[in-house]
């Protein structure tokens, strides 16, 4: 990253639509995740280094543009009064708008309350929860200090927060040796009640050649159930697929859909150290990523010139499905291959996996009359809020 001292607000700062913000209000945990890009330790951010981070957030946002701020960790709910406190901070700032400003926070599914649901529910605050899937799938990398099992305890808040709010993102991480349970993770998380799901792989995982191979006939498992949970008028929002259709459907990614680190997108760690992406917090000690600290005199001290939105492969320049392909996801490439702009042959496959089981999902639908609109207007989210509100009125009748 080329170095650039200012103070001033940088150029390259992309505030054309929204800003990505995400605070990592604490890098404590009460799982130990194996798999996970944080090092966990007892850190946890100060009000002060918060009020800047807030500061910086309406600074950059204007008066007209978008935010989503985003509560990470650790596990941010060990912190929650906190997170509340800083909430109020932000939605007692004279620019709050809540037509303009999402916040949200990334949980493991640990910690859960009705005093939870309610701060929640009063402040519009989003909800989403990592659970990787049944017992087996979960335990096998999200388990305790000590290693006792997490999935009861997930699965029961998982439970009772999907009662809450039917569109809780959940989160379910795949590895290579748990990957060919993707089709029943995802009937463990729909039969949980599971609306909204996202589908993502280990990406500092040691992925091997005959695993790429075996993904096209497992995401296309994934793709007949798809297909069925629409036939059978309870559509869900899968990540791995929806976003693919609904790309295709447009043409490709449009600019602001890219890699937007250090540009549209930062981090904050409890040490006020400003990243590009949460997933590169890492130990929150500053490093090659960290592009400033929020608590000095110039917040920002260098710019992210080296993340170009494409990837710097060869067989990327000229691959038909180029435009369908999340090539350019910085800290994918990063922890796939140690290059933010550098995709590693697993990534490729998956991309080229998921496309392919799109277009078959595109092509069925459109043969059996299936109404798409919404993944063509970049919203297929909205089928499922749609059966959602029917099933709402239904119960209230």
């Amino acid at each position: 990253m080329g170095s650039i001292m200012t103070d001033t607000p940088l150029d390259f700062i992309d505030r054309s639509e929204h800003l990505k913000i995400t605070l990592a209000i604490t890098l404590k945990c009460n799982l130990a995740c194996d798999y996970c890009y944080i090092q966990k330790n007892g850190s946890t951010m100060a009000l002060s280094t918060a009020r800047k981070a807030v500061d910086f957030i309406f600074k950059f946002v204007g008066k007209s543009n978008k935010a989503d701020i985003n509560f990470f960790g650790g596990e941010p709910l060990l912190e929650f009064d906190l997170l509340k406190e800083i909430t109020e901070m932000i939605q007692s700032d004279p620019s709050f708008d809540r037509d303009r400003f999402a916040i949200s926070v990334v949980s493991n599914g640990t910690i859960f309350s009705s005093e939870i649901a309610e701060f929640l529910i009063k402040n519009n605050v989003a909800l989403c929860i990592s659970c990787d899937g049944p017992g087996a799938v979960q335990d096998r990398y999200r388990h305790f200090p000590d290693g006792r099992a997490s999935s009861a305890i997930v699965e029961e808040n998982l439970r009772k927060a999907l009662a809450i709010f039917p569109l809780t993102p959940v989160n379910a991480v795949y590895s290579p040796d748990n990957f060919r349970s993707l089709p029943q993770v995802v009937d463990f998380l729909a039969g949980l009640g599971g609306r909204n799901i996202f589908l993502s792989p280990n990406i500092s995982a040691a992925w091997t050649e005959k695993d790429a191979q075996m993904l096209p006939e497992i995401y296309e498992a994934i793709g007949k159930k798809y297909i069925d949970y629409y036939r059978d008028g309870r559509p869900r929002y899968i990540s791995l697929l929806d976003g693919k259709i609904a790309v295709i459907l447009r043409g490709g990614y449009r600019p602001l859909e890219r890699c937007r680190m250090g540009k549209g997108e930062f981090a904050f760690g409890p040490s006020g150290s400003i990243y590009p992406c949460e997933r590169l917090i890492g130990a929150d000690e500053g490093g090659e990523h960290c592009l400033g600290n929020i608590n000095d005199g110039a917040a920002i001290a260098r710019a992210c010139k080296d993340i170009s939105g494409s990837a710097a492969n060869v067989e990327c320049q000229t691959c038909s499905l180029k435009d369908y392909c999340m090539n350019w996801c910085g800290c994918t490439n990063y922890h796939s291959t140690g290059s933010y702009n550098t995709v590693s042959a697993f990534m490729c496959a998956s991309e080229k996996a998921a496309i392919g089981a799109a277009f078959n999902i595109i092509q069925h639908m459109s043969e059996n009359g299936i109404d798409l609109s919404h993944h063509l207007s970049g919203s297929p989210l909205m089928n499922v809020i749609s059966e959602c509100m029917k099933e709402h009125m239904a119960q209230k009748v």
